[in-house]
């Protein structure tokens, strides 16, 4: 049996990706759930006027459907994009899945293990004169639409790396970033959204022996999250702390959580690092082993041990992105769903996409270019400046999606039934 290969270069093939541009919106639906992507008349202009050139295209990443948004919206734009992938996805289904995205403009990348040949690949491109690359600069996916994680500083420099490659042939050479926001807005009505959401609190409290007692639907989230804090406590043996302070007591299950799937697996994680920073080492290396490839892990663990580190991730994911103020400060349909999400995966082992539409937001692209003199002057401080503006445009993107859904019930209504 021949290894594995540790990179996966991109190798773009037409008829593949003229059959892929015929089948996506059944593909989208069939696989994802999602019923269209809707982009502005002005927002596709947009996109027009970069259909030739360079272009670092940036979106927020809450979900695994980011990337077919990004091949609509490449589409959309006339052009072809490349894609820096997980390695472990270009095995996925004996390896088809992989041979399908490589023709389409992916290239693997093995998360924290400084990928020399995925960099090199991403530098090549954002090089040469109509190379255009989409990059999700938190890394991992948050789980949350209205929100953004930290964002990985690599990205940038990638960025800059390219802009520096090009500059030699092309002296006026530049990279125009362009920020997007995927914003997912449920399809049913608002009276099937509430039927279908509290049949699925049904379920979950069934399954945990809940009794819902006529309580409200915030009420009803807030008491399967408490339930599952605790069943994590009794597991994790974590001392009983106060029962009302609920932030410390889920960000002690979150780090027991990550640190026994640490154990399990038997690497070592950096003390210092919060909860975010674990979870990406663990994931970095959890991907890596599916690859084939041991990475930060000093023994191979056979599938039942892989199995329960997964488990304990799970977990420790529900606990980093299942967050009270989140939900009761605008109860819309989509955050509900979020949660169920992360509820019904612990609780059931999966949990199905319900269908919704994307909606996609644009910035006005802005130029590498504009941050090259403080980059040379210090490398880092050019970096963070550029970055800083990244992330001041998702955030104005962010703001905007989160008005696109209203609340299907009143914020902080538990605060209203406790003073019944």
């Amino acid at each position: 049996m021949s290894e594995p290969r540790a990179f996966i270069p991109p190798e773009f093939h037409l008829p593949t990706a003229w059959a892929l541009d015929a089948a996506l919106p059944a593909i989208m639906k069939a696989a994802l759930n999602l019923d269209a992507i809707d982009i502005s008349r002005e927002d596709r202009r947009l996109l027009r006027t970069l259909r030739h050139g360079r272009l670092l295209y940036m979106s927020n990443h809450p979900s695994t459907v980011e990337p077919p948004v990004a091949y609509a919206v490449a589409n959309a734009m006339g052009s072809r994009f490349h894609y820096m992938a997980s390695r472990v996805v270009f095995n996925w289904y004996g390896g088809i899945l992989g041979e399908i995205i490589r023709r389409l403009g992916a290239f693997s990348v093995l998360a924290g293990a400084g990928d020399r040949e995925s960099i090199r690949t991403a530098r090549r491109i954002l090089a040469a004169p109509d190379g255009k690359l989409v990059i999700y600069p938190e890394g991992m996916m948050s789980g949350e639409n209205d929100n953004l994680l930290t964002f990985m500083p690599g990205a940038m420099q990638l960025a800059f790396w390219g802009l520096e490659d090009a500059r030699k042939t092309s002296p006026a050479a530049d990279i125009p970033v362009l920020c997007a926001f995927v914003k997912y807005l449920m399809s049913a009505s608002p009276r099937q959204q509430l039927q279908e959401i509290e049949e699925s609190l049904r379920r979950l409290e069934f399954r945990l022996g809940i009794d819902p007692g006529g309580k409200g639907l915030l009420r009803r989230f807030l008491t399967i999250g408490r339930v599952l804090l605790e069943q994590s406590e009794r597991e994790y043996h974590i001392p009983m702390a106060s029962e009302t302070d609920y932030e410390y007591r889920v960000g002690r299950a979150r780090h027991a959580a990550l640190n026994a799937a640490a154990e399990t697996l038997g690497i070592e994680l950096d003390v210092r690092e919060d909860a975010l920073g674990k979870m990406r080492a663990l994931f970095a290396a959890v991907e890596s082993m599916e690859a084939g490839f041991p990475g930060a892990l000093k023994h191979r663990p056979d599938s039942a041990r892989l199995e329960e580190a997964r488990r304990h991730m799970e977990r420790a994911y529900t606990f980093l992105v299942v967050r009270r103020e989140y939900l009761l400060s605008r109860p819309t349909a989509e955050r509900c769903y979020e949660w169920l999400t992360r509820f019904e995966t612990v609780v059931h082992g999966e949990s199905k996409p319900r269908p919704r539409r994307a909606r996609l937001l644009l910035a006005r692209p802005f130029y590498i270019g504009d941050y090259y003199e403080a980059y040379k002057e210090n490398r880092r401080h050019g970096m963070a400046l550029a970055m800083e503006r990244v992330r001041r445009e998702l955030e104005n993107l962010m703001a905007r999606g989160a008005l696109l859904s209203e609340p299907i019930v009143p914020a902080y209504q538990i605060e209203a039934e406790f003073r019944q």
